[in-house]
């Protein structure tokens, strides 16, 4: 782990990501509860711990620390599988509709926060929290392309 010194700027970027960390986390379990299809339901459930896990990154570097970050892809394998589906239900549609457009959203104010840091090695860790929130939307969109809820022709 490296020490941080952030700057007011860097600070107040940080507390907005954790807040929208935070969203997303709860959206997800809310989500998770609500989807009719079990593979959603799994979805959500998987995306819930990896946003704890965005939340509890951002909390650290806002405590000066910036943490060492798995750039692997051995969480990605554990991310539950979609499969050819029957066609979405009106339940299904609106939640993946919604938490497609917040993962859109997330993920650009990620790439204003890594624009924004003076610290290379905080871009990295901001970088890798962003390509896990794209991870994110492509998931939903595979889940709603493949059962006709999405087409983006």
């Amino acid at each position: 782990m490296t020490q941080i010194t952030l700057t007011q700027k860097e600070r107040t970027l940080l507390e907005d990501q954790k807040s929208h960390e935070e969203i997303c986390i709860q959206k997800y379990k809310d989500y998770a509860n609500q989807a009719q299809d079990p593979e959603l339901k799994a979805l959500f459930n998987y995306y819930a711990d990896q946003e704890q896990q965005h939340f509890d990154t951002v909390s650290q570097m806002l405590n000066g620390t910036i943490p060492q970050m798995n750039q692997g892809k051995q969480q990605q394998n554990n991310q539950p599988q979609i499969s050819q589906g029957q066609t979405g239900n009106p339940t299904d549609y609106k939640l993946c509709t919604d938490q497609l457009m917040t993962e859109k959203y997330v993920s650009s104010t990620y790439n204003t926060s890594i624009f924004e840091f003076t610290n290379s090695e905080a871009r990295k860790v901001l970088n890798h929290i962003q390509k896990e929130e794209q991870e994110h939307g492509e998931g939903i969109f595979n889940y709603m392309q493949s059962r006709g809820m999405y087409n983006p022709k």
